[in-house]
């Protein structure tokens, strides 16, 4: 599948609609992805957009990164880390620079940085069989996309503390209930759900709603700070001997042995 394939960018009214489109790998990144994905948003603003909603194809909204795509096209991945984190990062920046509200329209599995993606967006829509899951510490890993900004700002200390801490899985009934998801619908009426929100946004006052968000995440202190002490924190991780050991248990499919180092 080509790179212009695995992102997929479709007009309604005045939403872009901007889907992942890697079913076979539910949905996770390749740094073709990001590339398109931040291409999409960042031009949402030049293009008359008011709202843009951010997807996955079949079923998944996105599984975090392609770790085996990724080294497999490119084996010195390791030797860039740098580079290669600072592209994640990007999509992040770019939703949360973007001129007009974000949408993550959320079906089945948003994990890893998939979780991350969903959880720059303004708000989310859910359907019953989503799950957000900070799951990389399964790996000897942390929150890179923004996780240890946005949790304990949406669900405080405490229970963002246990979800990235254990990895947990957290349900869409449970989303619903901390408020994380707008709203939380079965799958078949989930681009419905997600479009009738995006139609009040349209019809709001786009120079208002850039001055909103604006204010608000100005008055949550400063993500640019926080994505560069993930940045920071998950280069040492990353080339740490647990991280390793992470990696090779996930793709060996046995639990890992982390000792410290």
């Amino acid at each position: 599948m080509s790179a212009s394939t695995e992102v997929l960018v479709e007009q309604v009214s005045r939403t872009r609609i901007v889907t992942i489109n890697r079913p076979e790998a539910r949905n996770s990144l390749t740094r073709g992805v990001l590339a398109g994905m931040r291409d999409a948003i960042e031009t949402a603003g030049s293009a008359g957009i008011r709202c843009v909603v951010i997807t996955g194809a079949a079923g998944n909204f996105c599984a975090g990164a392609d770790l085996k795509k990724n080294i497999q096209d490119n084996p010195s991945l390791f030797d860039n880390l740098e580079t290669y984190i600072s592209e994640y990062h990007a999509v992040i920046k770019a939703i949360v620079a973007c001129k007009c509200p974000t949408i993550a329209m959320v079906d089945g599995a948003a994990v890893g940085f998939g979780a991350d993606i969903a959880l720059s967006c303004d708000l989310r829509v859910v359907s019953d069989n989503a799950y957000v899951q900070e799951k990389f510490v399964n790996i000897g890993l942390m929150p890179d996309g923004g996780g240890t900004f946005w949790l304990p700002r949406l669900v405080g200390t405490a229970r963002a503390m246990k979800m990235i801490l254990l990895g947990e899985k957290v349900t869409a009934s449970e989303l619903k209930e901390l408020h994380i998801a707008a709203e939380m619908v079965p799958p078949n009426e989930l681009r419905a759900a997600t479009m009738k929100l995006a139609q009040a946004i349209e019809a709001g006052p786009p120079l208002a709603f850039e001055q909103i968000r604006r204010a608000l995440y100005g008055s949550l202190g400063d993500i640019d700070a926080a994505l560069k002490r993930e940045f920071d924190g998950q280069l040492k991780l990353l080339r740490s001997s647990d991280a390793m050991e992470g990696v090779a248990a996930w793709m060996q499919k046995r639990a890992p042995e982390f000792t410290g180092s």
